[in-house]
């Protein structure tokens, strides 16, 4: 059984779901929901973790007691694995035991299901141009989930952190994300614009100086490069995880002049939408998400392999950009396609 880690949305996306919760009311005699939209919004408490540069990984239990190894699309293994992480995990695999039980001895729920314990393989080759790339291989673990089937169809839940937040072993390079700083924000949800400027402070503190490269000896006094990519922010209201990312420029997909929140009047044309989103890095994670993690060498050949991730990339990150414009996929679709596609073309020639 795969198991996925859902992708964190943004802080723009999450304002609605924390309205629709908050003033659900019921199902209405057709089975319409019912919102009562003068009922007030809460102020959560969001806990803000470091948003590490590596690849997705995970360490899985079945309910049978077997042990295997994930990548963000995959099963891998030592033989099969994605920049070693199955090698590593496979290697420490009776400390990765200790915590499955650790986690079903707290949480007695989870002892039926599938465990799987999703953290950062990061350090080392694995990113560069952050204040971790070069340190030893690490795995910093950052959530779990519980998943079983049930009439044939998938059920999961993440576990609260409390769970889960001490698990690590620093002497074999597995670390948890809350041994390192943490941030912490009182969100009003009733004006939720009022929060972006200290969501963009803090980021910008990570950016400038990443908190897990800092302990670990980093620093620009030395001349390393003390970059972070951003902070993951996370809190439950009413039984459900609320989580988004805020990403400095650095690290951005999309050439975001505001940090937290684009400003989609500005994005008035089919250039301007272009300029905005088939950028760089966005570019340069098609190179790591279509080669890289799966051992490829890039060529002319796969050109509509890499040019089909990026639309794909857009189309979940950046419709509602779209639609606030005015525009359809159909205006932008052919601008993307010769733009990745020039793009590939001169990194191609760049290997030779």
């Amino acid at each position: 059984m795969f198991i996925t880690f859902t992708k964190i949305r943004d802080y723009k996306s999450i304002i609605g779901d924390i309205i629709h919760t908050a003033r659900f009311v019921g199902i209405d005699e057709s089975g319409e929901p019912m919102y009562d939209n003068d009922k007030e919004l809460p102020t959560l408490t969001f806990t803000g973790t470091c948003k590490l540069h590596g690849t997705n990984a995970s360490v899985v239990r079945s309910p049978n007691g077997d042990i295997y190894f994930q990548s963000r699309r995959a099963v891998i293994t030592p033989m099969k694995d994605n920049a070693g992480f199955a090698f590593f995990a496979k290697s420490n695999e009776s400390i990765f035991n200790d915590f499955f039980d650790k986690i079903v001895d707290r949480y007695k729920d989870s002892s039926d299901k599938h465990i799987a314990i999703f953290g950062e393989w990061c350090g080392g080759n694995i990113q560069k141009g952050v204040a971790i790339s070069g340190l030893p291989k690490m795995f910093v673990i950052f959530a779990v989930k519980l998943s079983e089937e049930i009439d044939g169809e998938m059920v999961s839940e993440y576990l609260p952190n409390q769970f889960w937040k001490d698990l690590n072993f620093p002497e074999f390079n597995i670390y948890n994300i809350y041994d390192f700083k943490t941030y912490s924000i009182d969100i009003d949800f009733n004006t939720p614009k009022y929060f972006i400027n200290k969501l963009v402070e803090y980021t910008l503190e990570v950016e400038d100086k990443c908190p897990v490269g800092t302990h670990f000896g980093r620093s620009s006094i030395n001349g390393d490069n003390v970059t972070g990519e951003g902070i993951v922010w996370e809190t439950w209201y009413k039984g459900n995880r609320i989580i988004f990312k805020t990403k400095g420029e650095k690290h951005s997909s999309s050439k975001v002049k505001k940090i937290v929140s684009v400003d989609t009047e500005k994005l008035d044309s089919i250039m301007e939408f272009i300029d905005y989103s088939v950028t760089e890095n966005r570019l340069n994670q098609a190179i790591e998400q279509v080669f890289t993690i799966r051992s490829v060498e890039p060529h002319k050949k796969h050109t509509g392999d890499f040019i089909k991730w990026i639309h794909n990339d857009i189309i979940e990150e950046e419709s509602d950009v779209l639609n606030a414009n005015g525009l359809e996929y159909k205006d932008v679709n052919k601008e993307i396609s010769i733009k990745a596609k020039n793009w590939f073309f001169k990194y191609l020639d760049s290997l030779i």
